[in-house]
């Protein structure tokens, strides 16, 4: 059984981005850039690319800080746990940089993590390598290769419209507070931030105890 989540809005409770901006005093700027993104309003690897240019500059060591500072999501390491000792295999794509995807991946004792990795020149934020876009399925298909489940034993929980083509692979489909568009297309929809409430629908949908 295969288990795969977003990241940020899921395994974090917050945005990098929008958090780190404030550094700089350009908050409300990323924050909508990233809204616009998370609901399907403009293209997600034209925003990003668009708002790691707006925060060029910002310090290595204070990107790492925000990274390290951003709170888990409350339940997500019961959830984890309890997911292990279930026998799930366990996945998070995220379209966020890799120096806070890395630290849930070793927080969370994850098994497979992708993310993009962010460009660091002298010590400064200078760009990324896009390696999650829009379609996040496209992004993870060695590992889906590798780990081979079936669409029937796999559980994807995600909140934002760039998760859509990860609800195409799955036999169980959950919004974690997510947009309307995600609603509309789960199986189960979770509106309070607690990571538990996933398990009570997975143990039910696999006939798990």
């Amino acid at each position: 059984m295969l288990a795969i989540f977003d990241t940020e809005g899921v395994l974090i409770d917050g945005e990098f981005l929008p958090e780190l901006a404030k550094i700089i005093g350009k908050e409300d700027e990323i924050l909508e850039i990233t809204n616009k993104g998370i609901n399907g309003e403009i293209n997600w690897e034209q925003g990003l690319i668009e708002r790691i240019n707006r925060l060029k500059g910002i310090p290595y060591n204070e990107c790492i800080q925000m990274a390290n500072n951003l709170p888990i999501m409350q339940g997500a390491r019961e959830t984890f746990d309890e997911l292990r000792r279930l026998g799930f295999t366990t996945l998070t794509v995220s379209g966020g940089p890799d120096i806070l995807v890395n630290r849930v991946k070793n927080e969370l004792n994850i098994d497979y993590a992708v993310s993009n990795p962010l460009i660091f020149v002298d010590e400064k934020l200078d760009g990324v390598d896009l390696k999650v876009g829009s379609n996040k399925v496209s992004s993870i298909k060695s590992i889906l290769k590798e780990i081979n489940e079936t669409k029937e034993n796999t559980v994807t929980t995600v909140d934002g419209a760039n998760d859509l083509a990860l609800l195409e692979i799955s036999g169980l489909k959950i919004s974690f507070n997510g947009i309307k568009m995600i609603n509309e297309k789960s199986d189960a929809i979770v509106s309070e931030k607690d990571l538990r409430s996933i398990i009570p629908i997975i143990k039910e949908k696999f006939g798990l105890e």
